[in-house]
């Protein structure tokens, strides 16, 4: 940690009121953001990054501190544990089907089971398998002007070309996700309203209309992996 202080930094952006994204800069890994979400019962930081500094800790606070962690799948469980202790031990929520890959057991991380996690100010952790057997999305009821927000990570997966989606097993090996995986999803979140979809990525957002665009890559996808 003491070496990424030396070259490296967080921007934390205002992506719209009430959700902002946190992103290392110059890029580092794979470079994902994590995301605050600021909710009127407390803030919750969405997914996980590396880096957490002083000027990090002060400016989170500044917008309300963390009452609550959740991140969508091991991939991104990085300093989850440092961020925690940083604000007052906040709960780290994570579904119990990916209990296996906690490489640090710590007493703030709470395993949760089931379909659905609904958070004090609205927010709800859905359970999504497919990238890995927990994984869970963050939707967000007050995101998009009260249209709704979806906050995701990797599943599904902005396209390059943010007007489409898609969905994979392993990235590094270039394996999709099976079209059961893929439709079972696509069920579990067909009962929520959502306008946008909030990616792993800077720049990777659907930033309009996004609940007819799951549906129409969901179709593109299916026809290409079963054709």
């Amino acid at each position: 940690m003491r070496e990424l202080w030396r070259e490296y930094s967080n921007r934390i952006q205002e992506e719209e009121p009430g959700l902002f994204s946190i992103h290392t800069q110059p890029s580092f890994a794979i470079s994902e953001q994590a995301f605050l979400v600021r909710t009127s019962e407390g803030n919750i930081l969405w997914d996980c990054i590396s880096l957490l500094d002083e000027p990090t800790i002060a400016e989170v606070k500044k917008l309300g501190g963390i009452a609550a962690i959740a991140i969508s799948h091991p991939h991104y469980y990085t300093t989850m544990v440092e961020w925690s202790l940083a604000y007052d031990n906040a709960p780290i929520f994570l579904h119990e089907a990916d209990r296996q890959w906690v490489m640090r057991p710590h007493e703030n991380v709470r395993f949760w089971s089931g379909e659905t996690k609904v958070f004090p100010g609205g927010a709800t952790l859905v359970h999504t398998p497919g990238h890995f057997d927990g994984y869970q999305v963050l939707h967000w009821p007050k995101g998009a002007s009260g249209k709704g927000a979806l906050l995701c990570g990797d599943q599904p997966q902005v396209c390059m070309d943010p007007r489409w989606l898609s969905f994979m097993y392993s990235y590094p090996n270039f394996i999709p996700l099976g079209p059961r995986a893929v439709k079972d999803i696509a069920q579990r979140l067909d009962g929520y309203e959502f306008d946008r979809i909030y990616g792993a990525f800077p720049k990777r957002s659907v930033l309009a209309d996004a609940k007819s665009v799951l549906k129409r890559s969901v179709e593109r996808y299916l026809k290409a992996i079963e054709g």
